[in-house]
């Protein structure tokens, strides 16, 4: 178990932790913080999305750089940031932050694009995420710190930072699962 495993491990331990603080909503009060209402346990949610998000990153620099790239890792690591993100999707429907139907299409692109691989995994085919894929999550992640944040400074001059980034990352999915189904329209062909 190298490093970037253990780092993807923690980030999978990290989301029953996630999903508790925002489960039990402990009254911890709130923060009034540069406009923003900013209830303390979507604060401390909001650090261990953005922990667990910060270990997806460096677990690949540390697995590329230093070789340490494995199947636990290649299997693992894609599975631990989808689990992370559907998890706080799901949280921000409940919250009342995102509707339903965004999420819906976010997660059904995610499901999709995970069968490919694996379908592209029988054939000995490792299909690594595109720039547009990359550009997806990160403006997901982003998405969700804002909401989790309550839009901390864009609150005081009213611009809906978190809405914003959401539709962003909407367009961002669909766009990116066409291309990833497009470029391997041959590889699913194939396999009917």
């Amino acid at each position: 178990m190298n490093l970037p495993n253990q780092l993807t491990v923690l980030r999978v331990l990290l989301i029953p932790v996630f999903v508790i603080v925002l489960a039990i909503d402990p009254n911890w009060g709130q923060w009034d913080v540069l406009g923003a209402e900013l209830p303390v346990s979507h604060f401390v949610a909001a650090i261990i999305f953005l922990v667990a998000s910060l270990t997806d990153w460096l677990d690949g620099y540390i697995a590329r750089k230093q070789k340490l790239v494995t199947n636990f890792g290649k299997f693992m690591d894609p599975l631990a940031d989808k689990m992370l993100v559907a998890a706080a999707l799901v949280y921000l429907v409940e919250l009342e932050f995102v509707a339903a139907w965004i999420v819906v299409i976010i997660l059904c692109r995610e499901f999709a694009v995970t069968g490919l691989r694996l379908v592209a995994s029988d054939e000995g085919i490792v299909l690594a995420a595109g720039n547009s894929g990359k550009a997806k999550t990160w403006v997901q992640l982003t998405s969700i710190t804002a909401y989790l944040l309550h839009d901390i400074i864009f609150a005081m001059w009213n611009i809906p930072f978190a809405d914003i980034t959401m539709w962003l990352a909407l367009i961002l999915t669909i766009y990116s699962g066409v291309e990833y189904f497009s470029k391997n329209i041959k590889l699913i062909t194939k396999s009917m």
